[in-house]
């Protein structure tokens, strides 16, 4: 039981302050007149403002607590190197014993794992909530086992009591990792890019150790390569991307005897190829509805560099106006089939129509462009069938139709076929319909198929839309010029931006709309294998090659026409590569470079710090499990060998109860004492007189 006094005034404390002033004003002005009883008459002031102040003892039950130890234990990736796992167990046993032994003082244990999404070691924010569980009144002591290596310091708490470090890892570790110092995250197709990487030792490295070491670099799936790079130096390593999308970069070098750990011998880089501007060349062979919704699909499109040439007078047409007067431009045929024919991505002839404008010698041009891997798009028109078609030009060697002279001018809707199902340009297509299905076109010029691909179709299945492959590059036909109308909303219109973007993309050899892909994504340590294709039935199952070099086979199911996908659980972290015949697929899981594995010596500089702030210690396990001591509170709490937590003495109150010292009454009596007092004091000097 503790007792303690306590005030409890009758009036308000401002008010008995003043009053105290007024007394002690009485009592100075008794001493200045010389009056013999002033003491008396001070002390019958005081007695009154004493039992206005109310004194009370206050009587407190109280229940001691006892004292909190809070103990974290890294158990990081790090932290399973070397032999750092048993001198992390042998230290938590020995803590546990310790502190068993103190009087009235318990342990909280608390593990701290890898942070979320390469996050790190956060053993501040496991500290923090440990702190958060218990009264900081009953924190006697933190107590950290780990390598040092902590990746949120600016998140440290205040700490109420001491903090310690018990450092594992050895003094001779030593560790070669490899670094990637800078990287893009994107690099254009066809123009070199720079990545930078850095080998370097860390720790007590060998003298054997040499001055150069060899790097094994390999991009995608192509084979790797090796080179000899200088130890301790950023190098520079110029880089092609050979194709649009996700390029994986890997880079590795040979483990070396006595390192601590090869995790950190490798990286993977995630680079993605995105084209430059794609330059278009569009020739309109005559004005009509459809030239403008070519012109604006492409000019829509920000990363596309549109040339656009309209035939608006042809060479024949004979009308007496002097070329003088004439404000139109020359069609500039030698610049653009010549000297830059192969500056285009794609060249799209909407409705052209053979009237001596360019010369054949040029559109063999065009064919040999296309085969050495150039696009063409015809968009025909009602000429497409007539005497000057492109058809009867050096043209038709690549076409995958030939017209049969015959237009068929009837309301039909277009149709998707089987293949265009499956066919990325066409996928999807028929969801996008409005209510009562497309609206109808009016005209089609009559094809036959000769090579190539049938997506869409008009009445009668006539080719509507095919599209080919010829050498290196790419060839669509649409057998119509009435696309028009489904933007223009004709009988609730149709997906006619979608398709021709689609189109014009699969065109430009966009990755997403490739027909053969074998693609996959990574969410966690888990795989999604997906395979596109319009050819095989049911494609064979892909072989998935490890990290470590082991393979596995996974089936695929169909999820829609065309399209099979699987997942993989994917247990180890590194790149992983996919196969299935020709088509191969190379895709990382887990960061390139783990948090946990950038440093990986056991240092107690980054907690330094902290652990000053709480007049705490960092200790190495290698020199011994330290003792454990009690500390007065302010004392400095480690020494060598040893460190101390300070005993917080908290305790609980059970109940409290508060008496007066005296009752108001003896107050008043004593005050009444000490004025007859100072009475007969001054009576007994005014009598001598």
């Amino acid at each position: 039981m503790t007792q303690v006094v306590v005030l409890q005034p009758l009036l308000a404390a401002w008010l008995v302050t003043v009053l105290g002033g007024v007394a002690l004003a009485f009592a100075g002005f008794a001493l200045w007149r010389g009056l013999q009883g002033w003491p008396w008459r001070a002390l019958a002031l005081g007695l009154c403002l004493l039992g206005l102040a109310n004194p009370a003892l206050q009587h407190e039950d109280r229940k001691p607590l006892s004292d909190i130890v809070i103990l974290l234990v890294d158990d990081s990736a790090s932290q399973t190197l070397s032999d750092r796992t048993f001198q992390t167990a042998q230290a938590v046993e020995a803590m546990k014993a310790k502190v068993a032994l103190l009087p009235n003082t318990e342990l909280r244990l608390v593990h701290i794992a890898d942070g979320q999404d390469n996050g790190g070691t956060l053993a501040m924010k496991a500290i923090a909530d440990a702190l958060v569980q218990e009264p900081q009144a009953r924190i006697a002591g933190v107590i950290v086992i780990t390598d040092g290596q902590v990746h949120d310091l600016p998140a440290a708490p205040a700490l109420p009591a001491p903090l310690h470090v018990l450092l594992t890892g050895r003094k001779g570790d030593w560790d070669r990792r490899l670094s990637i110092t800078n990287a893009p995250a994107f690099a254009i197709i066809g123009e070199e890019a720079s990545l930078s990487f850095k080998i370097e030792d860390q720790g007590q490295t060998p003298l054997t150790a040499a001055a150069s070491v060899d790097v094994t670099i390999a991009l995608d799936a192509d084979a790797p390569q090796t080179f000899t790079v200088p130890l301790g130096q950023e190098v520079t390593l110029p880089l092609t991307l050979p194709h649009a999308g996700i390029n994986v970069v890997q880079l590795s070098i040979a483990p070396q005897s006595g390192e601590l750990t090869d995790r950190n011998n490798a990286a993977v880089v995630q680079i993605n190829g995105v084209r430059d501007r794609l330059r278009v060349l569009l020739i309109s062979g005559e004005p009509n509805p459809g030239e403008r919704v070519w012109r604006n699909l492409l000019k829509s499109d920000p990363s596309v560099d549109l040339v656009h040439f309209t035939i608006l007078r042809s060479p024949e047409k004979q009308d007496l106006i002097p070329q003088s007067e004439l404000s139109l431009i020359a069609f500039p045929i030698k610049e653009l089939f010549v000297d830059k024919i192969k500056e285009f991505d794609l060249i799209l002839f909407d409705r052209y129509a053979m009237r001596g404008i360019l010369p054949m010698s040029y559109l063999q041009n065009v064919v040999d462009y296309v085969i050495q891997g150039g696009t063409v798009l015809v968009a025909a028109g009602p000429e497409f069938g007539q005497v000057d078609s492109l058809w009867r030009s050096p043209l038709a060697q690549i076409l995958p139709v030939e017209p049969t002279s015959r237009l068929v001018e009837q309301g039909f809707k277009p149709q998707v076929t089987d293949l265009g199902r499956k066919h990325p340009v066409t996928q999807g297509l028929e969801a996008l319909a409005p209510q009562g299905g497309w609206g109808r076109w009016f005209r089609l010029i009559e094809v036959t198929q000769r090579a190539g691909q049938v997506l869409m179709s008009g009445p009668d299945d006539k080719p509507l839309l095919v599209l080919d492959r010829v050498g290196q590059g790419r060839v669509a036909v649409l057998a119509s010029d009435q696309s028009w109308l489904w933007g223009k909303g004709f009988e609730g219109g149709g997906p006619q931006l979608e398709l021709l973007r689609r189109l014009a993309h699969w065109m430009l050899k966009q990755p997403e709309l490739e027909e053969e892909t074998l693609d996959a994504t990574a969410l966690g340590q888990s795989l999604t294998v997906t395979r596109r294709t319009i050819l095989a039935a049911t494609p064979p199952d892909v072989t998935v090659t490890l990290p470590d070099g082991s393979t596995a086979t996974l089936p695929l199911l169909q999820t829609g026409p065309g399209q099979y996908r699987a997942a993989y659980p994917a247990s180890q972290l590194g790149l992983y590569r996919l196969q299935q015949g020709d088509l191969v697929r190379v895709i990382a899981v887990g960061p390139s470079a783990p948090k946990e594995f950038e440093q990986t010596l056991a240092s107690g500089d980054k907690l330094a710090p902290i652990v000053a702030t709480t007049k705490g210690g960092i200790l190495a396990l290698e020199n011994g499990i330290p003792d454990l001591r009690l500390v007065s509170d302010g004392r400095p709490a480690a020494g060598r060998g040893w460190i101390g937590i300070t005993p917080r003495s908290a305790f609980v109150t059970g109940d409290i109860r508060v008496g007066p010292v005296l009752p108001a009454w003896a107050y008043l009596l004593l005050a009444a004492l000490a004025s007859v007092l100072a009475w007969w004091r001054e009576g007994r000097k005014r009598s001598r007189v």
